[in-house]
């Protein structure tokens, strides 16, 4: 099958891919790019392992085309600290203890981001609710929606980037 063309912004740099016109963008993103912190967890989007941001949102990568993708700014994990500085949600998650094993950490992060630019002083209840397509079989939930919190306190406070 002829592959296609596209052109997507990928953490703040426009990079020119060949895919095929049924690859998913976790796959591309994963294989292409080498950017691995978007895990692939079900493939289905029921885990939100896959989630990075496009335009802004939240967005379930193993769902998504990468055709879907071009033109469009996305955003992984890999792009979301600032050279060895952490993003204060990444930070957080640290100081929380929120990573456990780390496979759902950086979907839970991305979509932690999203959630933050569209409110950045959520209820507790926001978060959770924020998180409910992201599935964790370590922490419980309790100590990333701290985390998120905390994150959001630091962001607000002006303490980042």
């Amino acid at each position: 099958m002829t592959e296609i063309p596209i052109r997507i912004c990928v953490n703040g740099e426009w990079r020119e891919l060949t895919v095929k016109p049924y690859e998913r963008l976790a796959d591309s993103l994963r294989e292409r790019l080498g950017l691995t912190g978007t895990k692939i967890g079900c493939g289905e989007g029921e885990c939100g392992a896959c989630t990075i941001t496009m335009e802004g949102k939240a967005v379930l990568s193993c769902l998504t085309l990468a055709v879907q993708a071009n033109g469009r700014q996305v955003r992984t994990i890999e792009g979301l600290g600032r050279g060895e500085a952490l993003h204060p949600i990444q930070e957080a998650f640290v100081e929380e203890g929120a990573t456990q094993c780390g496979f759902c950490a950086p979907g839970m992060i991305m979509a932690a981001e999203a959630m933050l630019k569209q409110d950045p002083n959520p209820s507790e209840d926001k978060v959770r609710k924020s998180l409910a397509n992201n599935l964790c079989r370590c922490t419980g939930y309790d100590k990333p929606v701290k985390a998120i919190l905390k994150a959001a306190r630091t962001m607000r406070e002006g303490n980042h980037e």
